[in-house]
């Protein structure tokens, strides 16, 4: 399926980057005097030979403008796309800003129309001005392929969601529990307006409340690590569970927090120092979830 591809391209594209960046350095100029037009491309035709099933490599100029024809399987060439701007391709913008090699995310061909990756290499001069942007045209599963994303890799993949889902069906179970027994406080307790127990409303809010921050954390875990459904862009998969359980916490105690203050505040004042203190914990888990974001979003943006 073309959602499973894109879901292992995002795993191995920084296997597949380094692939395309070793080729790239070992057999395009960089860095020399004089670089022209006649030295890279037999160059880059030799690389196109290399790489099997390759359905285009093509040059543009450091304005983004396309210099070379489109250099087809087969010896052929479409000279169509000679003088075409190509400076609003994430090829072309992404390989100047960075200022190294890199990889689109998966794209409908204009070629063979299935899913292709185009990986792109900056070329610079002896004084480090920007001449040419290489480029080759990639399908989809070769790139997986190069990412050594296997028969195996799928495996293992398959595994970890059938492990995840037990994980997950354990924890719906046990939210499902203190949810029933939170509930369940109400009656056996004759939790009313008219019986009204600080004690037994507090003791309910807090089963409720780790019962609410566990099945968030179920949806989160079936959402992104079993159906793979990622609705955050800024972090990468493995870390938005992480920031997603780390984010139920932090609700959990804060909750927490509250109740014991209003508790304290009204039957024991000489405590609420014990509340303030989960407060202060609370605040260094904010502080410390938003270091990770901040860096996990680096990190990410690094190895795209």
């Amino acid at each position: 399926m073309l959602s499973d591809d894109i879901q292992h391209f995002a795993r191995g594209r920084t296997k597949a980057r380094a692939y395309f960046c070793y080729l790239f350095s070992n057999n395009l100029p960089d860095k020399i005097p004089d670089v022209s037009q006649s030295m890279i491309v037999p160059r880059l035709l030799s690389l196109k030979a290399d790489l099997e099933n390759c359905e285009g490599a093509y040059l543009l100029d450091h304005k983004g403008q396309q210099v070379t024809p489109t250099y087809l399987p087969e010896g052929k060439e479409d000279t169509d796309g000679i003088g075409r701007i190509r400076a609003d391709r994430a090829y072309y913008y992404r390989a100047v800003k960075e200022k190294r090699c890199t990889m689109t995310d998966p794209y409908p061909s204009l070629i063979t129309g299935d899913l292709t990756v185009t990986a792109s290499h900056p070329i610079y001069d002896d004084v480090k001005t920007l001449k040419y942007v290489a480029c080759i045209d990639m399908p989809i599963a070769d790139v997986l392929n190069i990412a050594h994303l296997n028969t195996f890799d799928t495996a293992f993949s398959k595994f970890f969601k059938f492990a995840y889902m037990c994980f997950a069906l354990a924890l719906t179970a046990v939210a499902l529990l203190l949810f029933g027994h939170g509930i369940q406080s109400f009656f056996v307790n004759d939790i009313s307006i008219s019986h009204l127990s600080i004690d037994e409303m507090f003791k309910a809010t807090i089963l409720l409340t780790l019962s609410l921050a566990i099945f968030d954390l179920v949806k989160t875990l079936i959402e992104e690590e079993v159906l793979g459904q990622h609705k955050e862009h800024n972090i990468s998969g493995p870390h938005k569970t992480m920031v997603k359980f780390l984010g139920s916490i932090i609700i959990a105690l804060s909750i927490e927090a509250l109740m014991l203050v209003f508790k304290f505040a009204i039957t024991d004042p000489n405590h609420l120092m014990n509340a303030m203190y989960i407060v202060a914990g609370v605040s260094m888990l904010i502080l410390s979830m938003a270091v990770y974001i901040k860096f996990t979003k680096i990190t990410d943006e690094a190895d795209r």
